[in-house]
């Protein structure tokens, strides 16, 4: 399989195999009028198999949904061809507008203008709850 490369664009490495899609879909990489290419179970020495996403375009994404996702993760910003900065990401403190509440009662589901607020509240269980009503994210 032949890939090519990138001039000017993202590369988002080392993701945990299986997760490629659903920051695919997070990042609603589908809107976009460039060439975009989801490798699943790529081999890996560092992981032994892991997801990538190519991005041939310089534009902004939201490191907030890749650390929700998957903390571990690599961006690569790519300029003429070689890696200009390579960007560790981290589990965010705060998410916003990135996962809903499903709590049927909170008010972020009733007053649309509201933004979904969750916070970081166990790290190491990477747990993170409503800011209004304290349910716990799924």
């Amino acid at each position: 399989m032949t890939i090519d490369e990138i001039k000017n664009g993202i590369v988002i490495d080392h993701i945990t195999a299986g997760k490629g899609m659903k920051i695919y879909t997070l990042l609603k990489l589908e809107n976009l009028d460039c060439s975009v290419a989801l490798i699943n179970n790529a081999p890996s020495r560092k992981m032994g198999k892991k997801d990538i996403i190519k991005i041939d375009a310089d534009i902004e994404v939201n490191t907030d949904i890749l650390g929700y996702v998957d903390p571990d993760i690599t961006v690569n910003i790519i300029k003429d061809g070689k890696t200009q900065e390579k960007k560790r990401i981290a589990l965010p403190e705060k998410l916003t507008n990135v996962i809903t509440c499903k709590n049927p009662r909170c008010i972020s589901g009733t007053e649309q203008e509201l933004p979904h607020v969750f916070t970081l509240t166990d790290k190491e269980k990477r747990i993170y709850r409503c800011l209004y009503c304290e349910s716990q994210a799924k």
